[in-house]
C-alpha cells in the first residue's frame, strides 16, 4: 500500500482528497414547529426521492408531541397516488427499561400490519413533557423500483410518557411495484410541536 503525501502537508488545510466520493448526500432538511404533518415529495422544494439514490435514510432528531402518549407514524404514495393509503405488510417490536429499573422486551400486535393502508407506526408512546422526545431513523431501499415491493426499516429510541426508556424497531415493506415518490409523517393525534427530520441519499458503493 502506497502512502499519500499532501503538498502542504497539513490535514487542516486539506479541502478535498483526491478519489474519495462522499456515499452519503444530505438532500432536505424539516424542522417541526406545531405542524400536523412533515412530508418528503420527490420534485418538491429541492426533494429528491427518485432513482438517484437505491437507498434513502431518514434521521428523526428530538422530536417532540403536543399530545401525550403518541407514536409516531409514517405513510408513502406511489408515483400519481393520493391519499397516503399503500398496502403495507410490517413487524414492530421493542425493549424497554423504565427510571424505576423494570424491563420488558415484546412484540407488539397492535403496531404492526397484514396488507393494511393505515400509517405505520415506529415509536410507541412518546411523552410530552419538556424533556421527553425521541430520535431515530428509517431506511428506504430502492423506492423507485417498478420491478419489486419497497422495504424499509426504522430504529427508534424514545422516551416513553411513562419514564421508559423504549428501544423500538420497525420493519416492512409496501406492497407495491410501483414507485414510491412521497413520505409523509406524523403523530397519531395532535400536532409535531417540535423537532427536526433529515433526508440523505446513499449511493451505490
Amino acid at each position: 500500500m502506497s502512502i499519500v503525501t499532501y503538498n502542504n502537508r497539513s490535514i487542516a488545510n486539506i479541502s478535498a482528497v483526491p478519489g474519495a466520493a462522499k456515499s452519503l448526500t444530505h438532500i432536505k432538511t424539516l424542522t417541526a414547529s406545531s405542524d400536523s404533518t412533515l412530508s418528503f415529495v420527490d420534485g418538491s422544494s429541492d426533494v429528491v426521492l427518485d432513482s438517484t439514490y437505491p437507498i434513502y435514510l431518514f434521521k428523526f432528531i428530538n422530536v417532540h408531541p403536543a399530545s401525550n402518549s403518541q407514536r409516531f407514524t409514517f405513510q408513502g404514495n406511489a408515483s400519481g397516488g393520493s391519499g397516503f393509503n399503500e398496502t403495507m405488510t410490517t413487524t414492530h417490536f421493542q425493549a424497554e427499561h423504565s427510571e424505576g429499573g423494570t424491563s420488558d422486551f415484546r412484540y407488539r400486535t397492535a403496531s404492526d400490519q397484514a396488507q393494511g393502508t393505515s400509517f405505520q407506526a415506529i415509536t410507541q408512546q412518546v411523552g410530552n413533557d419538556n424533556d421527553e422526545c425521541f430520535s431515530g431513523s428509517l431506511t428506504l431501499f430502492n423506492p423507485s423500483s417498478t420491478t419489486f415491493v419497497k422495504h424499509f426499516i426504522s430504529r427508534c429510541q424514545e422516551y416513553e410518557n411513562s419514564n421508559y426508556s423504549q428501544d423500538v424497531f420497525t420493519a416492512g415493506y409496501f406492497n407495491t411495484t410501483s414507485a414510491i415518490d412521497e413520505i409523509q409523517f406524523k403523530f397519531e393525534s395532535g400536532n409535531i410541536d417540535a423537532g427536526t427530520i433529515k433526508l440523505y441519499g446513499l449511493k451505490d458503493s
